[in-house]
């Protein structure tokens, strides 16, 4: 990690968020992580939410690289995700911030089979398709960059212990497009080393991709849970790429 871009904002200090704060604080970065409340358990943590369409906030770090890690899915961000992102992307401007980093979702591309890069046309048949592009394109319209994460699992987030016993909507022989929590933060940091030179979006995504019968036999065993049942057993085999991000001396260091 370079020592000059040593300022970092995290909007969303969640899962993914306050793992990220705690590894740049420990390197030394001055950091800022948001919540929603103004109830901090963390130094870094500072309050960041819309009231009523009006920004309140905590955030007063200048020159500072901004990585906006809240999920779009997640409960409380899913009636005002694009209001909020623009009133962040506004923000960060007013503080000069040097880089606006937004943690998107490889959901972005379509379910049907095939492989997937980041120059594959996009769809937009479905709302969560068009909320996650019409964030993508809020971000690269403010000189911002993207990263599409595939499916995250770490630490308290195994997939073994979500779907034991479940009936997934899927094919048993669809593939797996998975990624660490802490590969996502390196590639965060190889993106910001990297800011003026790199793409604007990329993959973040396992080389690994299994089926998910043979993904989730593993997980189950792992941890004694019942194998989950599948819809299907059709080929269908959705695999995003994720190497181009590679090209930056990025490699993946965990496996899924």
């Amino acid at each position: 990690m370079e020592t000059e871009a040593n300022k970092l904002v995290v909007l969303g200090a969640g899962w993914l968020g306050h793992a990220l704060c705690v590894r740049a604080q420990k390197a030394g970065w001055q950091v800022q992580g948001t919540h929603r409340t103004d109830v901090h358990e963390s130094n870094f943590e500072r309050q960041f939410t819309l009231e009523d369409g009006q920004l309140v906030h905590q955030i007063d770090l200048q020159d500072a690289y901004w990585i906006c890690a809240i999920p779009p899915r997640s409960r409380d961000s899913e009636s005002n995700y694009l209001e909020t992102l623009t009133a962040a992307l506004t923000l960060s401007k007013k503080l000069n911030a040097k880089g606006f980093l937004l943690c998107s979702s490889t959901g972005v591309y379509d379910q049907e089979p095939g492989l997937y890069s980041e120059s594959s046309d996009i769809s937009c048949t479905n709302e969560r398709q068009i909320k996650l592009y019409e964030a993508e394109e809020q971000v690269l319209e403010h000189d911002g960059k993207v990263l599409r994460l595939a499916g995250l699992l770490g630490p308290s987030r195994e997939p073994g212990r979500f779907v034991a016993g479940k009936e997934l909507n899927t094919s048993s022989e669809q593939v797996v497009n998975m990624v660490h929590q802490q590969d996502v933060i390196n590639a965060i940091f190889a993106v910001i080393e990297h800011w003026q030179v790199g793409q604007n979006i990329y993959n973040v995504v396992n080389p690994a991709h299994p089926t998910k019968a043979e993904y989730y036999a593993v997980k189950c065993a792992e941890h004694g849970g019942e194998l989950p049942r599948f819809t299907s057993d059709d080929k269908a085999e959705r695999k995003v790429i994720g190497s181009a991000i590679e090209a930056l001396g990025f490699t993946y260091q965990y496996g899924i």
